[in-house]
């Protein structure tokens, strides 16, 4: 069952993943089986392992990043939540669909981006 203090819990941990790149924090988020879409009309990354990996391979420097979010829904399947992601030179507006196994590990992972207009010189 997924509930709010679970999802907190989730991304919690993957905020602390994002920010040590240390491969068993970042394996620790997920399933064995589980998927992870980052961009569309790309083929996910399946498995526990090709996450660690992919996700190692675009890693963002520790503290690069600040991530604010507010959940937009929270289902016993699914949560979507809403968020910020601003590095020092640009910023993203995400939105994510999580669902978590019974243990709070996340099966299926998909996320949207949108990059923020650069803001004007001046």
């Amino acid at each position: 069952m997924t509930d709010l203090s679970r999802v907190t819990t989730w991304i919690d941990g993957y905020v602390q993943a994002w920010n040590s790149n240390d491969p068993a924090h970042i394996g620790a988020l997920f399933t064995e089986d589980a998927t992870y879409c980052t961009a569309p009309f790309q083929p996910p990354w399946r498995g526990r392992g090709q996450i660690v990996e992919r996700w190692l391979e675009a890693r963002d420097e520790p503290g690069e990043t600040t991530f604010d979010w507010r959940p937009v829904t929270v289902t016993d399947e699914v949560a979507i939540i809403q968020g910020t992601t601003a590095y020092p030179d640009r910023a993203y507006s995400n939105l994510w669909v999580i669902r978590l196994d019974p243990e709070g590990r996340c099966r299926e992972f998909t996320e949207w981006w949108m990059e923020h207009p650069a803001s004007p010189a001046g």
